[in-house]
């Protein structure tokens, strides 16, 4: 034997020594660490050159890892289980070889694991189709849930056991092709980084940790069970469903916990869910720990509590909380512990009724049972491994012959324990898919062999080809499940919603209340059957488990300082603005047509004012406008019965039944302002006004100009009233009415006025209004209608004086006077108006003047025609009685 393999041999020895001392090196002190290393490697350095002068035949130094259980055959598939939960800790001295580990603590459940293992190669090797001609073998490492030990079964796996090495050893296949396991993701983080350099394939059947996605760190990994990233993104998502808004959270203080809960934090937050504490636990902590725990679990508000805990840890705490009975809490868990049958049937833990959690799809192991039930201890009588599954199994010892002793004729099948349950084969199914996904990578690899033009005699497939292929496997089980794997080496994630309902024998059952598939759209994914769910507390109603209470529809929430963003007050919206969700982070405006309701929950369209005929206002201006009319015809009826006295002839009965005439358009012009403005209202309002003004005004200028002319006309020699006789004075009324007109001709054309909506002046209504379109064709005509009315104030105030019994020039001072003044205070109020206001301003300012002009111009003859008919004569009015 060459010197090479005694080299070969001495690094793998120092490798696992040094991956023992670390161990070791993590409870002392470095200076334990280099004396421990030196007294290892000098006698080893002596063993090695003694071997390469003295001996031909290589031999390992070192104790080999040998598989608790084993079968060799073409192909060998490597396998680590925790079939042990713990092993015993020792301190070695280094003085001499160190003693085997000793494991303790077995588990029924990782055991039953290892035979779903066995089940899976003995079906794939009794298969036609699958690998025909090629047998499948076996070695299953114990890793006692620790990582060196993880890490020791993972170099034996790469390296073989052999105690001597010949030249043959190198030619042989390798020693195995891919590893299933481990059960947990911290000791399945250390085993991939061990082999994956070297590309040999790992496959695991309950690592979640999302960690072991990263296609850097391990590139050769691989996973039958869906990643964390995806179940935390589930649980985000069914708290979020249920209205959880306020949760504590329990983890693992490792891997599994800390990613998991990192991964739960950040979905949570971004679906609005608060977490108010966040407990870590391990089971090796001191009782005081857990008390710790559970006092925080207490003294919270929150009524739920996300438990993402490995199952060994899950043990103590749930002892703690069942010691101290606390209960009423709705426990939403992880598919570490959520289909524990150990848990679930312990009586004491019924306060975890109504817990909800999602689990690994079940299936259904056609045959499995039987196979469980018929694994012997005389299978192989020489496995210990085997011997104390059975005392295990059946509380019993080979080493008792009396009572209590095991016979070895105990009946498996009528044992009821988590080894021979197959209810629940949720993770033993992972186990079974992942020995089929390197049954099936290996067929093709084998596929491929063959169909080559180079000779495959004697050719076996290398880890190195096992990994290129499994990266593109794809195919069926017998369950129906599809197996494939994406980029990171993880199968679609789905899952079974699992809820815990009491069972009949007192302890608790599962009971299938939904799913959750990753290959859906998002809103598809979680489906719940929520009215099969039964919650936890008393009232088995759905528990509400918030920080703040629900803000109702029409408020917001305002985020209370320095507390999460789900502890908040309730803020009715502003005026204008609503909230149609329970729970809004703000109120929204509404459209300028519309404003929000009493209770500000939606938007209704604004109330919408103008001046209308049904109400008081619009009804009080109509009887004055009619009033006003009735007043007008009565007085022209009067004058057209007194038509030849002197009093209606000397004041120009012609101009003064015209007068009367623009005086009853005038009140009826005010009509057109009233109502809900339409288009053509609204420029007949404005240039109805403005024509029957000037028209009123022409004739009142008219009666004026008569006036002095006629004063004038009595001077020697004076011929005035020929330039002012009675076609004069029609024609100045025409010319001056038409000039009004052409005004608003011209307004019309350019910008007519037009309805209006009004939404700056009330934010709450909408005023309904007339838009004047150009304002300067508005202030024309207002101003042209001043400009007469100022003209006709000032003839008739220079005429008052005239001498003469009944000098009309007075009275028609006083309507000019009162005119102008209602007017010159329009401008103002019509300015300053709110809404409708602004209508009713501009329609009391023409009834106003109306009833001045009548009352001041009329009123004085109508007194004497009625009241005084002495007085209505020729002597009277020339003044010479």
């Amino acid at each position: 034997m060459s010197s090479f393999y005694i080299i070969i041999l001495y690094v793998r020895y120092v490798l696992k020594t040094q991956a023992a001392l670390s161990l070791f090196f993590l409870k002392g002190s470095y200076a334990s660490y280099r004396l421990a290393m030196t007294k290892s490697t000098v006698p080893l350095l002596l063993l090695v050159v003694y071997g390469v002068y003295s001996a031909q035949l290589c031999r390992l130094l070192s104790q080999p890892a040998l598989p608790l259980l084993s079968t060799e055959r073409d192909i060998n598939i490597g396998a680590i289980f925790s079939i042990h939960i713990s092993a015993l800790l020792k301190m070695h001295p280094f003085t001499s070889k160190p003693e085997p580990t000793t494991c303790t603590s077995f588990s029924l459940r990782e055991f039953k694991f290892a035979q779903t293992l066995i089940f899976a190669i003995e079906e794939i090797n009794n298969s036609t189709q699958l690998l025909p001609g090629v047998s499948l073998g076996y070695k299953i490492y114990d890793s006692c849930g620790s990582i060196a030990q993880a890490i020791f079964s993972g170099m034996a796996l790469m390296n073989g056991y052999e105690e001597t090495l010949s030249d043959t050893s190198c030619s042989r296949p390798p020693a195995v092709n891919a590893i299933v396991g481990e059960s947990n993701s911290s000791p399945t983080i250390a085993l991939a980084s061990v082999v994956g350099p070297f590309s040999l394939p790992v496959i695991s059947h309950f690592a979640t940790c999302a960690c072991l996605s990263n296609r850097k760190r391990f590139a050769s990994f691989f996973r039958t069970i869906p990643s964390d990233y995806y179940q935390s993104r589930a649980l985000a998502q069914l708290v979020k469903h249920f209205g959880w808004t306020w949760v504590g959270t329990v983890r693992s203080r490792s891997d599994y916990g800390n990613n998991g809960i990192a991964a739960f934090e950040e979905a949570a937050k971004q679906v609005g869910i608060c977490i108010e504490y966040s407990e870590t636990i391990l089971r090796t902590d001191p009782q005081e720990h857990f008390l710790k725990t559970l006092e925080v679990i207490k003294k919270g508000t929150a009524k739920v509590v996300l438990a993402f805990v490995a199952l060994r840890d899950f043990f103590p705490l749930v002892n703690v909380i069942a010691q101290h009975n606390i209960t009423g809490i709705q426990w939403v868990g992880s598919e570490s512990w959520i289909t524990s049958r150990t848990i679930a049937e312990t009586k004491e833990y019924s306060f975890l009724s109504g817990a909800v959690g999602f689990a690994i799809a079940n299936a259904k192991l056609v045959g499995l049972r039987e196979f469980l039930v018929n694994v012997h201890p005389d299978q192989e009588p020489n496995n210990k491994l085997l011997k104390e599954f059975w005392e295990t199994a059946f509380q019993c010892s080979f080493r008792i012959r009396s009572n209590g002793g095991c016979t070895g004729s105990e009946n498996m099948a009528e044992l009821q324990n988590e080894y021979t349950d197959v209810s629940e084969l949720r993770i033993a199914n992972k186990v079974y898919t992942a020995v089929y996904t390197i049954a099936h990578t290996l067929h093709n690899i084998l596929k491929d062999f063959k169909s080559s033009t180079n000779s495959s005699k004697g050719k076996w497939p290398t880890p190195q080809k096992v990994l290129e292929y499994m990266r593109d496997v794809r195919f069926t089980v017998k369950t129906g499940e599809e197996i494939f794997f994406d980029a990171s080496g993880d199968p679609v994630a789905r899952y079974d919603l699992v809820n815990w309902q009491p069972a009949g024998n007192g302890g608790l059952q599962f009971k299938h209340v939904g799913v959750y598939d990753s290959s859906m759209p998002l809103e598809k994914r979680l489906q719940v059957n929520q009215e099969n769910v039964l919650w936890a507390g008393k009232s088995g109603q759905l528990p509400v488990s918030m920080c703040s209470e629900t803000c109702p529809p029409g408020t917001r929430k305002a985020v209370q300082k320095g507390r999460p963003v789900c502890c908040y007050d309730c803020i009715a919206c502003a005026e204008g603005e609503v909230s149609n969700g329970t729970d809004s982070s703000d109120c929204f405006s509404c459209d300028l047509e519309y404003w929000s309701n009493e209770s500000k929950d939606i938007c209704v369209l604004k109330m919408v004012e103008f001046l209308s005929y049904t109400e008081i206002m619009g009804m009080v201006l109509c009887i004055f406008s009619f009033t006003g009319v009735l007043l007008t015809a009565m007085v022209s009826f009067l004058f057209y019965l007194h038509k030849e006295t002197p009093i209606v002839r000397a004041n120009n009965s012609e101009l003064s039944f015209l007068l009367l005439f623009s005086l009853s358009l005038c009140f009826l012009c005010s009509l057109t302002f009233i109502g809900q403005p339409t288009e053509w209202s609204c420029m007949l309002r404005h240039t109805a006004f403005g024509i029957t003004f000037v028209l009123c005004i022409s004739c009142v200028l008219g009666k004026t100009i008569v006036v002095l002319m006629a004063f004038k006309a009595t001077l020697p020699g004076s011929n005035v009233m020929k330039w002012f006789g009675p076609f004069q004075q029609r024609l100045s009324v025409v010319s001056l009415t038409l000039i009004q007109v052409i005004i608003c001709v011209i307004w019309l054309t350019i910008s007519p006025p037009f309805p209006y909506m009004n939404l700056s002046y009330y934010r709450e209504k909408i005023i309904l209004e007339c838009n004047l379109g150009s304002a300067l064709g508005f202030w024309a005509v207002l101003g042209y209608t001043g400009l007469l009315s100022i003209l006709c104030f000032i003839l008739a105030f220079l005429a008052r004086k005239l001498p003469d019994n009944f000098n009309e020039a007075k009275f028609i001072t006083f309507s000019m006077l009162i005119f102008c003044a209602v007017w010159l205070t329009f401008i103002p109020a019509y300015v300053s108006s709110p809404g409708k206001f602004t209508v009713a301003v501009e329609i009391f300012a023409i009834l106003s003047s109306s009833f001045g002009l009548l009352f001041c111009i009329f009123a004085p003859k109508c007194y004497i025609i009625l009241l005084k008919p002495e007085k209505n004569t020729k002597k009277q009015i020339m003044g010479k009685s």
